[in-house]
């Protein structure tokens, strides 16, 4: 196979790779390969299993479908992405700026090294269908996640703030995403991590003029709903037993 993908930085799939190449993490890799190679849409089970290097009924014997392996795919690459960003602000002792900088340069960072998977985040999964729509606003929401940890750690610095909801969350992130998906189609991939200080100058201006603008009061008191608590660092595979039992990262981490 060609040189590991983002994928294959997840235990779940790293390990079963190192331990002799289990043909499940053989086949999430080769579906990332033929993806970023092809596109979803023109990659087929034949390019995913010839990267694999194993067979068609091997392919289903461990995957319903293209879609199914993607989506699997998918997930553990935004795992990924999020316990780098994690790691990231555990080893920033700064301010909640800072450690908001270390987070956003993390993500482009990530991105920037792992072309392949760069493109199956900011492009691919668009044409994967609903349920890669779903898994794409779960990303979404993972990052607005991280967001809000910082925050957090400015509001106990700064009382007067106050955190954005839910949707406002949402709305950076999904931002930010549009700007870095601009910039990759304009052949800025390596680029990314430049965006890192204006990046960080808007996130501070949204959390400060959330605390600018009256909520009208039919919006009592949703703006200070959390998220539910995002998963640990590096959930269970998708099916398992651990899966059902996730931990709840600390705060501001």
């Amino acid at each position: 196979m060609a040189d590991p993908s983002l994928v294959a930085s997840h235990p779940d799939v790293g390990q079963q790779l190192d331990a002799g190449g289990s043909q499940r993490a053989r086949l999430l890799e080769g579906m990332i390969q033929a993806v970023a190679e092809k596109g979803y849409a023109a990659a087929t089970v034949t390019d995913v299993v010839r990267a694999a290097r194993v067979s068609r009924g091997t392919f289903y014997a461990q995957f319903a479908s293209k879609e199914d392996c993607f989506l699997d795919a998918y997930k553990y690459g935004i795992d990924v992405i999020v316990e780098r960003i994690r790691a990231a602000i555990r080893a920033q002792d700064g301010d909640w700026v800072a450690r908001l900088r270390t987070a956003i340069r993390a993500y482009l960072e990530t991105l920037a090294g792992e072309p392949r998977f760069a493109r199956t985040h900011l492009f691919e999964v668009h044409l994967a269908g609903p349920r890669a729509g779903a898994e794409r606003d779960a990303a979404l929401r993972a990052f607005a996640d991280r967001y809000r940890s910082s925050f957090r750690a400015a509001l106990r610095e700064r009382p007067e703030l106050r955190m954005p909801s839910d949707d406002a969350l949402f709305i950076l992130s999904a931002g930010v995403d549009q700007l870095v998906c601009a910039r990759v189609r304009a052949g800025e991939l390596a680029l990314l991590p430049d965006l890192t200080d204006e990046l960080t100058l808007t996130a501070v201006a949204f959390l400060e003029g959330a605390a600018q603008v009256p909520f009208p009061a039919s919006r009592g008191l949703a703006a200070q709903v959390p998220f539910p608590a995002s998963r640990g660092p590096f959930p269970a595979s998708p099916g398992s037993a651990a899966a059902t039992n996730p931990t709840t990262p600390e705060e501001g981490s």
